[in-house]
């Protein structure tokens, strides 16, 4: 019973870990918006998107008032954006993205990973031929107002590339330059998004063991944990026993 109680409040601790790193991320997100486009939802588009995926995440409405005061203030942080790339153990390929008020500490630290994980660090730009970026849109079925039919031919106009539904979400993707385009269209459409964000997606996919993906899972658990990392994508294949791993984890 003792280690069985263990176990469950190990699983417990992990779940708070996630979600306080999302509500972190998402905290980042307005930061940068704010900045980009000011403090008024009304008139900043790309902060009226990150509020809903906010309360998609559960986050806390006094949480994210409080983090685009914050943002709006004389003491805001100074975040830039930067990506890093490499290929972890086993030559799967990984794309970093960052948020940080210090260059030098994330790359550092992105580096160590890679290192403890037999992983090499490369320069930008090496990995721009095995991803390509994509706009990801998710809407809740239950509150589309019109078919999948109709919706696929409204979003033609927004650059639409791709639709795909099952039986819990809608997924819209777009090419990165048409990103802003479809949040567009989206509002004045009124449909509902519940998440809206940027993917780097695999064109190719790096078939290894379930033994082999474990230094390469490890690499991922390292770079996820930093708070100065904001995204992770990665060119693994994921079979049905590396899922087993993850979901055992």
């Amino acid at each position: 019973m003792g280690r069985a109680f263990e176990f469950r409040k190990a699983r417990k601790m992990k779940r708070w870990s996630k979600m306080a790193k999302t509500f972190t991320r998402i905290g980042k997100d307005i930061v940068m918006a704010v900045k980009d486009g000011g403090p008024n939802p009304e008139t900043n588009s790309r902060l009226r998107q990150i509020i809903q995926n906010a309360k998609a995440a559960n986050m806390p409405k006094d949480n994210v008032e409080r983090a685009i005061k914050k943002a709006s203030g004389a003491d805001a942080a100074n975040y830039v954006e930067m990506s890093l790339e490499g290929y972890s153990a086993n030559g799967v390929a990984v794309f970093v993205e960052c948020t940080t008020d210090n260059n030098n500490r994330t790359v550092a630290n992105v580096r160590s990973y890679f290192n403890k994980c037999d992983g090499n660090l490369g320069t930008n730009g090496s990995l721009e031929f095995i991803f390509d970026r994509k706009g990801v849109f998710t809407l809740e079925p239950s509150q589309l107002k019109m078919d999948l039919e109709e919706l696929e031919m409204e979003l033609i106009d927004g650059g639409l590339e791709e639709l795909v539904q099952d039986e819990d979400a809608i997924t819209i993707y777009t090419d990165f330059a048409d990103f802003s385009n479809m949040t567009n269209l989206l509002e004045n459409m009124d449909v509902e998004v519940k998440n809206a964000e940027l993917q780097r997606i695999p064109n190719n996919f790096k078939s290894i063991t379930d033994e082999q993906a474990k230094l390469v899972l490890k690499l991922l658990d390292k770079l996820e944990e930093d708070d100065d990392v904001q995204n992770v994508f990665h060119n693994m294949e994921m079979s049905e026993e590396i899922m087993v791993l993850i979901e055992g984890e």
